[in-house]
């Protein structure tokens, strides 16, 4: 997985390319195409111990309403906007994950080519739910949310119009 990371602060703007490669229950990373030793642990609700090639970070994470997360590390505080070129949607669900039952609908005209979950499936925020084809491009259809599909109304060749319901997530 290959993220853009738009980095604002006191020093100014930084643009960041981070990539991600799963291997087993790690991940290797690499910083602006350099290979970067990386531990990450989840200390608190919104703070995160990071060691980064040896240097150890307290990071305090918020997510704000615009999609963005405000970083703080010691005296150093940071606006960064995460864009993963992937995602259909962009950054609508970027850093906060929707509360609540959500109506999953179809961003424009399309046809449904694959469903990817059933109804009473536990699903993942982010994790894709439906495929749908518009303009001969695939776009895969992902959840707001952790949650249940409680209800799928999307069939595999059906039809959809921009704003119609594919499916619930409680």
């Amino acid at each position: 997985m290959k993220f853009e990371v738009h980095l604002n602060g006191m020093g100014g703007s930084k643009k960041r390319t981070v990539e991600l490669e799963a291997e087993g229950k790690s991940y290797r990373v690499s910083l602006d195409g350099q290979a970067v030793s990386v531990d990450a642990t989840l200390i608190a609700e919104g703070t995160v111990s990071v060691l980064l090639d040896g240097q150890s970070f307290v990071v305090h994470v918020t997510p704000s309403l615009d999609g963005k997360l405000k970083l703080q590390t010691g005296p150093h505080e940071y606006t960064a906007e995460l864009l993963d070129p992937r995602a259909w949607r962009g950054r609508r669900h970027g850093a906060l994950e929707a509360e609540g039952r959500q109506q999953i609908t179809a961003p424009m005209p399309g046809r449904v080519i694959r469903v990817l979950v059933n109804a009473g499936d536990e699903v993942e925020a982010g994790q894709g739910l439906v495929v749908v084809e518009a303009m001969k491009m695939q776009n895969e259809i992902r959840s707001p949310k952790k949650g249940k599909v409680e209800r799928l109304q999307a069939k595999e060749g059906q039809n959809v119009n921009a704003g119609e319901i594919l499916a619930w997530v409680e």
